[in-house]
């Protein structure tokens, strides 16, 4: 049992989805680097306020003692829109990326010649030779 999963593991098709599930990983988090230190604080200009931050608000909190809100409801939509942004980043990248690997692989093979031979034509004409005789 241990052999099979061991030649499991190590197929060439499992090998690559371990490989590009961590360099996925790693590219989400320079993706929502990119999106929450530069794109966030551009939207941010827009509302003047941190795009993260955007929040509409339900019920007000109170503030307690150490100057933290307590018992707020919001809905957090700022930090929502942060991650469809990173999200459709990732997205269109891993779009390219596979567009790029599949015409890489894809080149463009010759169509087969037509099999050599005589023409619909001459066979019908033999067949109609051959019922003469």
């Amino acid at each position: 049992m241990l052999k099979e999963f061991k030649e499991f593991a190590m197929k060439g098709n499992l090998v690559d989805i371990a490989v590009a599930f961590v360099m996925g990983a790693a590219f989400n988090r320079v993706v929502t680097s990119f999106t929450g230190g530069i794109v966030s604080p551009l939207v941010g200009l827009i509302f003047n306020s941190d795009f993260k931050d955007l929040k509409y608000v339900i019920t007000e909190g109170t503030l307690n003692e150490a100057g933290e809100i307590v018992g707020e409801v919001a809905v957090l939509y700022g930090d929502f829109i942060t991650n469809v942004i990173d999200f459709i980043i990732v997205a269109f990248v891993m779009f390219m990326v596979i567009k790029g690997i599949n015409r890489m692989k894809r080149k463009e093979e010759p169509a087969p010649a037509a099999p050599k031979g005589p023409s619909q034509e001459e066979l019908l004409i033999q067949i109609r030779d051959l019922l003469k005789k």
